[in-house]
């Protein structure tokens, strides 16, 4: 049993429970009493890291749309685990930035991505941005997004490509990249911040929770073995701590402080997943493939084992 269902058999029966734990804020109380619900109406929104996307998190979930919504992503372990205690819509998408949540609309690439492969069933459709789907009755939304904002996954890619041509030396990604992370991480904290008050604008009573990243790369590096397709393949080292420090950490600040400043819950997966990372033996993400033979790509994306530790803690979110 997750470790946050372990409140159910304390609190006694669902419906109890859902009575207790969904009930409005004061504030929210105090501008529009209403009943309290027995169903948590959940809309679930961001990006790959949400969706699942990689073999290792299941299959595809319907509609095959190329957002690539698997199985065993957070979302729908949380569907399956709270059953009745939740009604969820799940419109996450891989490759969705701040802006395809609350402003435009997305193409998907399906699955595999690119550059490893083309899904067979591409070109697909434009999807409309995830808030559409949000009800304006929601009783709360989460949202895990903000490393497209940033084009992490091109940054990864270069920083393999470059790190090879460098024969594992030096700092080529951070040469190329850190003169114009300040403008990026400025105007991913507007995007982010203006994606927050829409959410609030079109479901003015719900909770908004928002989900950080984990551990990509590990405080160690030395645990990473360059050239492993396995793990981060030909990072180099330097790049790999820069990557850690610049990258993901700033990040996950960005987040942080946006969700502070709009008064909702961060998800700060990054503390938890220490020791977890990509490199390290009990690890709650895949490198670059999930495996050689046969080849799964992963594109370094959470596994199940990752998925089922954030469902755990965005689950205690969700009922706490």
């Amino acid at each position: 049993m997750p470790r946050f269902l372990s409140r159910l058999a304390v609190a006694g029966s669902a419906t109890a429970l859902a009575a207790g734990l969904l009930s409005p804020t004061g504030a929210q109380a105090a501008a529009k009493p209403t009943p309290r619900p027995a169903t948590l109406r959940w809309a679930a929104l961001g990006d790959s890291y949400t969706a699942g996307v990689i073999e290792a998190t299941g299959d595809l979930t319907a509609p095959v749309d190329g957002c690539a919504r698997t199985t065993l992503s957070y979302p729908e372990v949380l569907r399956r685990d709270l059953g009745s205690l939740v009604d969820l819509r799940n419109v996450s998408c891989s490759g969705a930035t701040s802006l395809n949540v609350y402003a435009t609309a997305q193409n998907p690439g399906g699955r595999p991505l690119p550059p490893l492969g083309t899904d067979p069933g591409a070109p697909y459709p434009p999807v409309p941005p995830q808030i559409d789907a949000v009800p304006t009755d929601a009783n709360v939304v989460t949202v895990g997004v903000g490393g497209n904002d940033l084009g992490f996954g091109g940054i990864l890619k270069d920083c393999i490509e470059l790190g090879a041509a460098a024969l594992g030396q030096g700092t080529p990604c951070r040469d190329k990249y850190d003169a114009s992370l300040s403008d990026r991480f400025h105007q991913l904290s507007g995007d982010y911040g203006n994606m927050l008050n829409s959410l609030h604008s079109k479901a003015q009573f719900a909770r908004v929770i928002t989900v950080g990243y984990p551990h990509l790369m590990p405080e160690d590096v030395s645990l990473c073995r360059y050239g492993d397709p396995l793990q981060f393949a030909t990072f180099t080292p330097g790049d790999l701590d820069w990557a850690r420090t610049a990258v993901l950490e700033p990040l996950n600040g960005v987040v942080a402080a946006q969700t502070a400043r709009h008064h909702d819950t961060f998800v700060d997966l990054y503390p938890a997943s220490a020791g977890h990372s990509v490199c390290d033996a009990d690890h709650w993400l895949d490198g670059v493939l999930t495996s050689v033979l046969p080849l799964k790509y992963a594109v370094v994306h959470p596994n199940a084992t990752g998925q089922a530790e954030i469902a755990d803690r965005v689950g205690h979110a969700l009922l706490g």
